[in-house]
Protein backbone atom coordinates (compact mmCIF):
# COMPACT_ATOMS: atom_id res chain seq x y z
CA UNK A 1 0.00 0.00 0.00
CA UNK A 2 2.91 2.74 1.06
CA UNK A 3 4.76 1.62 -2.63
CA UNK A 4 1.23 2.32 -4.30
CA UNK A 5 1.00 5.56 -2.38
CA UNK A 6 4.36 6.49 -3.21
CA UNK A 7 3.93 5.64 -6.60
CA UNK A 8 0.41 7.68 -6.81
CA UNK A 9 2.05 10.36 -5.61
CA UNK A 10 4.71 10.80 -7.85
CA UNK A 11 2.44 10.59 -10.67
CA UNK A 12 0.61 13.44 -9.46
CA UNK A 13 4.01 15.70 -9.25
CA UNK A 14 5.34 14.67 -12.83
CA UNK A 15 1.22 14.86 -14.14
CA UNK A 16 1.04 18.76 -12.79
CA UNK A 17 4.61 19.48 -13.51
CA UNK A 18 3.69 18.38 -17.25
CA UNK A 19 0.68 20.95 -16.76
CA UNK A 20 2.87 24.13 -16.32
CA UNK A 21 3.51 26.23 -19.38
CA UNK A 22 7.22 28.00 -19.63
CA UNK A 23 7.01 32.03 -20.11
CA UNK A 24 9.12 34.74 -20.82
CA UNK A 25 6.71 37.71 -18.41
CA UNK A 26 7.69 37.01 -15.51
CA UNK A 27 9.08 38.97 -12.66
CA UNK A 28 12.93 38.38 -13.12
CA UNK A 29 15.80 38.93 -11.31
CA UNK A 30 17.48 41.91 -11.95
CA UNK A 31 20.93 40.56 -14.39
CA UNK A 32 18.22 38.08 -16.34
CA UNK A 33 15.84 40.60 -17.00
CA UNK A 34 16.80 41.07 -20.76
CA UNK A 35 17.17 38.17 -23.14
CA UNK A 36 19.40 37.95 -26.26
CA UNK A 37 18.82 38.12 -29.86
CA UNK A 38 20.75 38.41 -33.38
CA UNK A 39 20.32 39.54 -36.20
CA UNK A 40 22.79 38.42 -39.48
CA UNK A 41 23.04 40.39 -42.58
CA UNK A 42 25.01 39.27 -44.98
CA UNK A 43 27.36 38.09 -43.04
CA UNK A 44 27.31 41.15 -40.49
CA UNK A 45 26.21 39.49 -37.37
CA UNK A 46 24.54 42.12 -34.37
CA UNK A 47 23.87 40.27 -30.67
CA UNK A 48 21.34 42.50 -28.82
CA UNK A 49 21.42 42.36 -25.11
CA UNK A 50 24.49 41.40 -24.42
CA UNK A 51 25.27 41.25 -20.88
CA UNK A 52 28.31 43.14 -19.03
CA UNK A 53 27.45 43.43 -15.26
CA UNK A 54 29.89 45.05 -12.80
CA UNK A 55 30.06 43.12 -9.06
CA UNK A 56 30.82 44.02 -5.62
CA UNK A 57 29.32 40.75 -4.69
CA UNK A 58 27.96 38.02 -6.18
CA UNK A 59 24.02 39.32 -5.52
CA UNK A 60 25.13 43.03 -5.49
CA UNK A 61 26.31 44.34 -9.17
CA UNK A 62 25.80 47.36 -11.53
CA UNK A 63 23.67 45.73 -14.34
CA UNK A 64 24.94 47.17 -18.01
CA UNK A 65 23.94 45.82 -21.97
CA UNK A 66 25.19 46.62 -24.69
CA UNK A 67 24.91 45.09 -28.48
CA UNK A 68 27.73 43.92 -30.63
CA UNK A 69 28.37 43.77 -34.09
CA UNK A 70 31.33 41.98 -35.97
CA UNK A 71 31.91 40.10 -39.01
CA UNK A 72 31.47 36.65 -38.77
CA UNK A 73 34.71 35.86 -40.64
CA UNK A 74 36.26 37.85 -37.71
CA UNK A 75 35.35 34.32 -34.68
CA UNK A 76 38.44 32.64 -34.78
CA UNK A 77 37.77 30.21 -31.94
CA UNK A 78 36.07 28.84 -29.21
CA UNK A 79 37.25 28.11 -26.00
CA UNK A 80 35.56 25.89 -23.56
CA UNK A 81 34.90 26.72 -19.52
CA UNK A 82 33.87 24.86 -16.94
CA UNK A 83 33.28 26.40 -13.01
CA UNK A 84 32.91 22.74 -10.75
CA UNK A 85 30.62 23.13 -7.86
CA UNK A 86 32.50 23.50 -4.40
CA UNK A 87 30.85 20.93 -2.83
CA UNK A 88 30.23 18.43 -5.65
CA UNK A 89 32.77 18.51 -8.05
CA UNK A 90 30.77 16.27 -10.37
CA UNK A 91 29.08 18.84 -10.95
CA UNK A 92 29.73 22.11 -12.77
CA UNK A 93 28.68 25.12 -14.87
CA UNK A 94 30.18 24.97 -18.25
CA UNK A 95 30.26 27.61 -20.87
CA UNK A 96 31.58 28.37 -24.57
CA UNK A 97 33.56 32.12 -25.05
CA UNK A 98 34.14 33.07 -28.92
CA UNK A 99 37.31 34.73 -29.76
CA UNK A 100 37.21 37.70 -32.32
CA UNK A 101 40.19 38.87 -34.13
CA UNK A 102 40.43 42.31 -32.32
CA UNK A 103 40.84 39.91 -29.38
CA UNK A 104 37.29 40.40 -27.97
CA UNK A 105 35.45 37.31 -26.60
CA UNK A 106 31.73 36.58 -26.62
CA UNK A 107 30.53 33.89 -24.06
CA UNK A 108 27.22 31.75 -24.06
CA UNK A 109 25.92 30.68 -20.75
CA UNK A 110 23.10 28.35 -20.70
CA UNK A 111 21.33 28.75 -17.17
CA UNK A 112 18.28 29.03 -15.29
CA UNK A 113 16.15 32.07 -15.66
CA UNK A 114 16.04 32.87 -11.83
CA UNK A 115 12.79 35.38 -10.86
CA UNK A 116 13.77 37.86 -8.07
CA UNK A 117 14.93 36.59 -5.14
CA UNK A 118 15.00 33.41 -6.51
CA UNK A 119 17.64 30.85 -5.86
CA UNK A 120 18.73 27.40 -7.96
CA UNK A 121 18.18 23.91 -6.65
CA UNK A 122 18.89 20.80 -8.53
CA UNK A 123 15.90 19.04 -7.52
CA UNK A 124 13.27 21.53 -8.01
CA UNK A 125 15.01 21.42 -11.84
CA UNK A 126 13.41 18.25 -12.23
CA UNK A 127 10.13 19.60 -12.38
CA UNK A 128 9.41 22.64 -14.49
CA UNK A 129 10.37 24.97 -11.98
CA UNK A 130 12.76 27.50 -13.95
CA UNK A 131 12.68 28.95 -17.53
CA UNK A 132 15.49 28.23 -19.68
CA UNK A 133 17.96 31.28 -20.85
CA UNK A 134 21.34 31.42 -22.93
CA UNK A 135 23.01 34.41 -21.08
CA UNK A 136 25.31 35.80 -23.90
CA UNK A 137 27.68 38.22 -22.17
CA UNK A 138 30.89 39.90 -22.00
CA UNK A 139 33.96 37.74 -20.34
CA UNK A 140 35.08 39.87 -17.56
CA UNK A 141 31.51 39.49 -16.46
CA UNK A 142 31.10 35.86 -16.61
CA UNK A 143 34.00 35.34 -15.60
CA UNK A 144 34.36 37.20 -12.84
CA UNK A 145 31.20 36.15 -11.02
CA UNK A 146 32.34 31.92 -11.34
CA UNK A 147 35.61 32.93 -9.95
CA UNK A 148 35.89 36.14 -7.98
CA UNK A 149 32.48 36.52 -6.29
CA UNK A 150 31.58 32.35 -6.07
CA UNK A 151 35.02 31.37 -5.53
CA UNK A 152 34.34 28.42 -7.78
CA UNK A 153 37.49 27.28 -9.73
CA UNK A 154 37.28 28.38 -13.50
CA UNK A 155 39.43 26.12 -16.05
CA UNK A 156 39.57 27.82 -19.62
CA UNK A 157 40.35 25.41 -22.22
CA UNK A 158 41.34 26.05 -25.90
CA UNK A 159 39.39 23.85 -27.74
CA UNK A 160 40.95 22.40 -31.39
CA UNK A 161 37.78 24.09 -33.27
CA UNK A 162 38.49 25.70 -36.62
CA UNK A 163 37.88 29.46 -37.23
CA UNK A 164 35.16 27.90 -39.44
CA UNK A 165 34.17 25.68 -36.77
CA UNK A 166 33.53 28.07 -34.51
CA UNK A 167 31.81 30.62 -36.65
CA UNK A 168 29.05 27.92 -37.36
CA UNK A 169 28.96 27.18 -33.67
CA UNK A 170 28.65 30.58 -32.66
CA UNK A 171 25.66 30.93 -35.19
CA UNK A 172 24.13 27.68 -33.86
CA UNK A 173 24.13 29.14 -30.34
CA UNK A 174 22.05 32.61 -31.71
CA UNK A 175 19.57 31.13 -33.37
CA UNK A 176 18.56 28.98 -30.42
CA UNK A 177 18.82 32.03 -28.26
CA UNK A 178 16.17 33.65 -30.93
CA UNK A 179 14.30 30.85 -30.48
CA UNK A 180 13.95 31.02 -27.18
CA UNK A 181 12.83 34.61 -26.95
CA UNK A 182 9.63 33.67 -28.85
CA UNK A 183 8.91 30.11 -27.54
CA UNK A 184 10.61 29.76 -23.68
CA UNK A 185 11.33 26.32 -22.96
CA UNK A 186 12.32 24.64 -19.36
CA UNK A 187 15.47 24.23 -17.44
CA UNK A 188 15.79 20.66 -16.71
CA UNK A 189 18.61 19.37 -14.54
CA UNK A 190 19.50 16.17 -16.23
CA UNK A 191 18.20 16.96 -20.28
CA UNK A 192 18.07 20.66 -20.51
CA UNK A 193 20.82 22.42 -19.14
CA UNK A 194 24.20 23.70 -20.01
CA UNK A 195 26.43 20.86 -20.88
CA UNK A 196 23.46 18.75 -22.80
CA UNK A 197 22.69 21.97 -24.79
CA UNK A 198 26.71 22.42 -25.77
CA UNK A 199 26.23 18.77 -26.57
CA UNK A 200 23.43 19.63 -28.79
CA UNK A 201 25.56 22.25 -30.72
CA UNK A 202 28.30 20.35 -31.19
CA UNK A 203 26.37 17.43 -32.79
CA UNK A 204 24.22 19.81 -34.59
CA UNK A 205 27.74 20.40 -36.53
CA UNK A 206 29.39 17.11 -36.67
CA UNK A 207 26.39 14.65 -35.76
CA UNK A 208 27.09 11.89 -32.98
CA UNK A 209 30.62 13.51 -32.26
CA UNK A 210 29.27 13.47 -28.46
CA UNK A 211 27.63 10.75 -27.02
CA UNK A 212 25.56 10.92 -24.21
CA UNK A 213 27.03 9.56 -21.30
CA UNK A 214 27.66 9.83 -17.45
CA UNK A 215 30.45 12.42 -17.90
CA UNK A 216 27.69 14.27 -20.01
CA UNK A 217 25.17 14.10 -17.19
CA UNK A 218 27.67 15.23 -14.63
CA UNK A 219 29.04 17.42 -16.17
CA UNK A 220 32.44 17.98 -13.90
CA UNK A 221 33.94 15.19 -16.10
CA UNK A 222 33.13 16.85 -19.55
CA UNK A 223 36.67 18.72 -19.86
CA UNK A 224 38.57 15.05 -19.36
CA UNK A 225 35.61 13.80 -22.12
CA UNK A 226 36.27 16.51 -24.38
CA UNK A 227 39.96 15.86 -23.80
CA UNK A 228 39.46 12.54 -24.65
CA UNK A 229 36.85 13.32 -27.79
CA UNK A 230 40.30 15.41 -29.60
CA UNK A 231 38.15 18.60 -28.67
CA UNK A 232 41.04 19.72 -26.62
CA UNK A 233 44.44 20.28 -27.19
CA UNK A 234 46.10 16.46 -26.54
CA UNK A 235 49.94 17.30 -26.85
CA UNK A 236 50.34 17.14 -23.00
CA UNK A 237 48.60 14.33 -20.66
CA UNK A 238 45.36 15.74 -19.18
CA UNK A 239 46.14 16.30 -15.42
CA UNK A 240 48.59 18.74 -16.89
CA UNK A 241 46.59 20.52 -18.98
CA UNK A 242 43.90 20.70 -16.42
CA UNK A 243 46.61 22.53 -13.96
CA UNK A 244 47.37 24.95 -16.78
CA UNK A 245 44.10 26.22 -17.54
CA UNK A 246 42.83 27.14 -13.99
CA UNK A 247 42.40 31.11 -14.38
CA UNK A 248 41.27 31.92 -11.14
CA UNK A 249 44.78 33.74 -10.14
CA UNK A 250 44.99 35.92 -13.06
CA UNK A 251 41.18 36.37 -13.05
CA UNK A 252 42.00 38.16 -9.88
CA UNK A 253 44.76 39.65 -11.12
CA UNK A 254 43.43 41.63 -14.20
CA UNK A 255 40.06 41.53 -12.93
CA UNK A 256 39.87 45.50 -13.81
CA UNK A 257 43.13 45.29 -16.56
CA UNK A 258 41.33 46.45 -20.20
CA UNK A 259 43.33 43.46 -21.65
CA UNK A 260 41.36 41.16 -19.44
CA UNK A 261 40.39 38.47 -21.75
CA UNK A 262 44.17 38.26 -23.29
CA UNK A 263 45.92 38.33 -19.98
CA UNK A 264 44.00 35.64 -18.63
CA UNK A 265 45.08 32.99 -21.36
CA UNK A 266 49.13 33.74 -20.65
CA UNK A 267 49.83 30.63 -19.22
Amino acid sequence: MLRISVWGLLALIFTGCASLTPKNGRNWAPDQTRLPTYEDLAGQITIHNVRNCRYTSSDEYVVQYYDKQFNLSDVQSVDFLIAPFDDTPAVAHTMLSFGLADGDQIVSSVEIRKEADEEYSAWKGFFNQYELMYVIGDERDIINLSSNQYKSDVYLYRTTATPEQSQQLLIDVLQRANKLAVKPEFYNTLTNNCTTNIVRHVNDLAPDRVSYNYKVLLPGYSDEYAYELGLLDQSVPFDELKQRSRINDLAEKYEYDPDFSAKIRRR
